[in-house]
């Protein structure tokens, strides 16, 4: 079966749904997601939107603020981009119907983060994606081009190396003609062609045994990608989030960082403020600096955890601001108005991913990439905290304005595009033996890949993600394809991904640190790491 349309939007975040309202001004959208549309890691964003509205805010210090935490490597042309569009795609935000909390004089009520110099990150309380993303999406459904895919899961984009032979295929430069997808209800893979095809399929958590993130952030757009042969940049940037909830049952659920902008510290088990030691910000220091600080605490003390204290604060105060957090805590037996949170660090986004220029074009023709999926270069080596839906917002918005002209550019006559050969058998037994695969994986990353990294224990994984990935990739040729596999081979091409990146990163930059070369190193590596993969 095949489905055609002028747009393929895969992933269903702030960053699809964006792209696919935009896109479908222009003409037919086909959007699809592998779980429900609300599935995606904009739904868990508690904190809010960076943006300058406060008078005593300005464009330029947002920008050197931005610039600041990417540690050398964000593009300053892409950083005043992103910043100077914010305020008007938040205006439109608002024109849907997201309620942003407001002061009682009707301005935005905005929030500081860490490694902000002024306040301002516009938010509705503490459940901001959560209300942009049902906004976002009563939106699409309203709208009679976009198509609804629901439970269709990507499998790999439709290039050369699908049409053509190997000696043809090599004698072309490389176009996208849309994906071949899995719809996981029907167990039936379909042919989704598109003149241009956007990917929105956020991040890659779920490499990791801890994470922030939900069960989709598989990587998917990102090995997809590679294995297409466009280029990956800066993999080794996984940002781990200084505080997530540490109890045996709250699965790693996000303590935003606006608690801390509220006036939450950071303190050990004897009530003592450490981050201080580490930078002159404190609990507001940059996410890579506050995250190691933890990890250094714990190592020294040998406790399972640090805590996150607002109790100095007004008790009506804090339920109001932080409903989610309040209530989440609460079913845990802890009252955060009475005592202090328990919290330890969590993988939450990765600030590497498929290379787009400041139009949201890949290095293959007719693919494009917005969200988390991308590497713009806005975040360099370390995401500023609340800037990640800002630059999903005007990235979308970029890639649909130039993949409409692309379309409109030309008339397409595609390749005979093969349907998919679905020939493979399944044996429930071997299966049971790969899905193993997954935890080891995610115990590997944790305990070698982390926070605090080194030659031995990046050699070591490499290792065995690279037998692994082997073995999964046997068991893909050989199988019929299922929602498992490709989540699975994704999982082992971005976990092999990040390993080699950490590995070619001979320095400490950002979120990537290194006991064997714990400097900086500006004369060899004010560069992104890149690799690509030729298919064809």
């Amino acid at each position: 079966m095949s489905f055609e349309s002028d747009f393929l939007v895969i992933g269903s975040g702030i960053a699809g749904l964006s792209a696919a309202l935009k896109l479908a001004k222009h003409g037919s959208v086909a959007l699809t997601t592998k779980k429900e549309l609300s599935e995606s890691n904009t739904r868990y964003a508690q904190c809010g939107i960076a943006s300058v509205f406060h008078p005593r805010d300005s464009f330029e210090q947002h920008v050197q603020d931005t610039l600041q935490a990417g540690a050398g490597l964000g593009r300053e042309e892409v950083v005043r981009m992103v910043v100077e569009h914010g305020q008007g795609l938040i205006r439109e935000l608002d024109q849907l119907g997201v309620e942003f909390t407001r002061t009682s004089s009707g301005d935005y009520d905005l929030g500081r983060e860490g490694g902000h110099g002024q306040k301002r990150v516009v938010h509705v309380k503490d459940h901001t994606g959560h209300d942009v993303e049902a906004a976002l999406i009563d939106a699409v459904k309203r709208t009679p081009d976009i198509t609804l895919f629901e439970h269709h899961a990507a499998i790999d984009l439709i290039t050369e190396h699908h049409v053509f032979t190997p000696t043809q295929a090599r004698e072309t430069s490389l176009n996208c003609w849309g994906a071949y997808i899995l719809d996981v209800r029907k167990k039936k893979v379909l042919r989704f062609i598109a003149k241009a095809t956007v990917l929105a399929t956020g991040g890659a958590g779920q490499v990791y045994l801890h994470t922030t993130n939900p069960g989709v952030a598989t990587g998917d757009g990102m090995a997809m990608s590679y294995r297409a042969g466009a280029a990956i940049a800066n993999m080794e940037f996984m940002q781990f989030h200084p505080t997530t909830l540490y109890h045996p049952d709250a699965d790693s659920f996000l303590i935003t960082e606006a608690l801390r902008g509220f006036g939450g510290r950071l303190v050990n088990k004897n009530g003592e403020p450490f981050v201080e030691k580490y930078h002159p910000m404190g609990s507001l220091a940059p996410r890579d600096v506050v995250a190691r600080a933890i990890d250094a605490e714990l190592k020294k003390s040998g406790e399972r955890c640090v805590y996150l204290d607002v109790t100095h604060k007004d008790a009506d105060e804090i339920k109001n601001r932080f409903p989610v957090i309040y209530e989440t805590c609460k079913r845990y037996k802890i009252d955060i108005t009475s005592e202090p949170i328990p919290v330890v660090p969590a993988a939450h986004y990765s600030c590497g991913g498929v290379v787009v220029d400041k139009q949201g074009r890949t290095d293959i023709t007719g693919l494009y990439a917005c969200g988390e999926v991308s590497c713009t270069g806005m975040h360099g080596a370390n995401r500023l905290a609340s800037n990640s839906l800002l630059e999903a917002l005007v990235y979308a918005e970029q890639c649909a304005v130039f993949a409409s002209e692309f379309v409109k550019s030309g008339t397409f006559h595609f390749p005979p595009i093969p349907l998919w050969d679905d020939e493979g058998t399944f044996n429930s037994e071997e299966w049971v033996l790969i899905s193993h695969d997954l935890m080891e994986i995610k115990d590997l990353m944790w305990d070698y890949v982390g926070i605090v990294r080194s030659n031995l224990r990046l050699e070591r994984a490499l290792s065995r993600i690279r037998l692994i990935r082997h073995e999964i990739e046997n068991f893909y040729r050989r199988t019929t394809v299922t929602e498992g596999i490709v989540e699975l081979r994704n999982l082992a091409t971005v976990a092999q991904l990040i390993v080699r990146s950490a590995l070619m990163r001979k320095e400490s930059r950002g979120l990537h640190y290194t006991t064997d070369y714990p400097r900086r190193n500006d004369d060899e590596y004010l560069q992104d790491t890149i690799i690509r993969q030729r298919m064809i």
